[in-house]
Parts: C-alpha cells; structure tokens; sequence
C-alpha cells in the first residue's frame, strides 16, 4: 500500500443508518486527523477517499479504501474491488460479545420458558407449564459450527454455564472451553447428540443451506437450532417441515433467507421459535465499536501498513 496516496477524507455513507445512527458515528471520528463527512449516493471520490458504509455503490470502487461496517460483505463484488486495487474491509471480530450473548440469551429463555412468560403476561395470565418442561442448560451439550470469533464467544460463555461444549472447524487447534472439535465433514456426528446446535459461521456457497432435512433428521428431537450467523445457511422450508413434525424442539433466530421476515413465514406462529430482526450486534455502542476498527485501520492506510480484516 505504500505507493497509494494518503487519505484526506472519511465519508460515512448514510445507508450506516440501517444498524446505527450516521450522526452519532460521524461523532466517533472527532479526534480523527481526517474531514469526516456523512454522504449519500451518487458522491464522486478519489484514492485520497475512504468510505464506510453498510451497501455497495459502483461509485466506491474509485476510493482509496471502503469498510463494509458490518461483518458480512456478501453484497460486495471482492473480484470488482482487487481488479480497482481498492481494498475492502469488514467488521468481523467485534461481536464477539454481542452477538454471543444473544446466543446464550435464546438457550437460556428456551430452557427456562422466558418468552413463554412474557407470551403469557402480555395477556394478563398467570402460567404454569408442565412440570418436565423448563430445563437448565447446566451439563447439556452444546455445539457450535463455526469457531470463529463469535463462535468463540459462544463458547466461552456455554462453558462458564456448565454446559458440555463442543465444536465443528477446519482445524482441530484446541479451543477454550471446547471440549472436542470435530472436522466438518463429521458435521452429523456432532450435532447429532447435542441440546443446543449454534451457527456461528458466515455465508459462503459451501455452507450455503448447510442445515437442511438431513441435519434435522439427525438432530436429536428435543434439540434446538440456533442462528446468529446467517439465514443463508439453513434450509427454513425443511426448519419448518422440522418444526411442524416435532423433529426438533424449537429454535432461536436472529437471521433468515429475507429480511425482513414476510408476515406470511410460519415461523411466526411456533411457540418455541424466539424471532429477533437481525439485532445480534445492536447495543447503544455498536457505533463506537465500528468507530475504533475504522481508526485503527486509518492508522494503518496512512503508514503503509497491512489492514485489519481485509477481505479484497
């Protein structure tokens, strides 16, 4: 990178708006060493220019460097961006802590019947489920497909839970709290005895519909699916077919194949289906978090240095 000119500006794309809220990140920057400017479409830019925004525009591929302000970046032609020599960078590795608690959140409501409750006082009722019915996660086994840096998080956490952690990944390097990592190629054998099965891993094409009727079939049939990853990777026709035929217990849900959610998917309507609007990394600093990334990686453009989390 040492042959590209330094960066007089940071333009904030407004489409940041769809997860935070543009003014309050163009804030983060007070103490950047750059002019920091909220744009729309349609802006002109240079190599002097870096850009963060949440959705691709034809226009960036003429700016210095663009950060994609959310992890995935399935939206973004990578082959467009290496042919322009502009580099493209994500915001993986920073949700680590909340996207995992959300995770952990769906196993413990799910367990302990939490959106039951609620389901049960909006309508003034004093509920009392079957006896067999609440459970604690303590001692059941969880896995995890993908242990990445949400996949880690999860991890960490299940395990200061008491629960029976394991793991599917490429490498069978030991990680904390798992207590057995499984290649996936033996993604069968490791989720088929597990309560919780959590996806942590991105949308490619090869684990694009990864979880379909033939994992459902294999799980075991009081077990629960959860996605904070990406709709992409499991199958919701066969999730439903799942749901419908008592094949699996429930699930809890951040992300789907559309967003939003159509009114008609029948997700809505299973009791033991927690549903959240792809809201896993939303807290009131998110913006902060991006806004430290982003420097960081400013840093880094304007010595010459390689850049965190680039992805093209």
């Amino acid at each position: 990178m040492s042959d590209r000119a330094q960066l007089d500006t940071l333009s904030v794309h407004d489409s940041v708006e769809n997860v935070i809220p543009p003014e309050a990140f163009v804030k983060a920057f007070d103490d950047l060493d750059l002019d920091v400017e909220l744009v729309g479409d349609g802006e002109s830019y240079d190599e002097t220019d870096a850009v963060a925004t949440y959705v691709p525009r034809p226009e960036f591929l003429d700016a210095g460097w663009v950060h994609c302000i959310r992890a995935g970046y399935d939206e973004f032609d990578t082959a467009a961006y290496e042919a322009a020599g502009v580099p493209l960078t994500n915001s993986t590795g920073i949700h680590d802590t909340t996207v995992s608690e959300v995770a952990l959140g769906y196993m413990l409501s799910l367990a302990r019947l939490h959106h039951v409750y609620r389901d049960h006082q909006n309508e003034r009722q004093w509920y009392t489920p079957a006896y067999e019915r609440p459970f604690t996660v303590e001692n059941e086994r969880l896995c995890v497909v993908g242990l990445g840096t949400i996949g880690r998080g999860i991890a960490e956490r299940a395990d200061a839970l008491g629960m029976d952690v394991i793991g599917i990944r490429r490498s069978d390097e030991p990680v904390p709290g798992v207590s057995e990592i499984f290649d996936p190629s033996d993604l069968h054998d490791a989720i088929d005895d597990a309560r919780f099965v959590a996806l942590a891993l991105p949308h490619t094409p090869e684990t694009d519909g990864l979880i379909g009727e033939a994992e459902f079939e294999s799980m075991r049939d009081d077990a629960y699916l959860i996605n904070v990853a990406r709709g992409p990777l499991v199958d919701e026709t066969a999730l439903v077919d799942a749901l419908e035929s008592d094949a699996i217990d429930g699930a809890g849900l951040d992300v789907f194949e559309t967003e939003p959610l159509p009114d008609d998917s029948p997700l809505w309507g299973f009791e033991d289906v927690i549903i959240s609007p792809h809201k896993g990394s939303a807290t009131n600093r998110y913006h902060l978090d991006i806004a430290e990334l982003v420097t960081e990686n400013v840093e880094r453009y304007q010595a010459a240095e390689s850049l965190r989390n680039r992805v093209a």
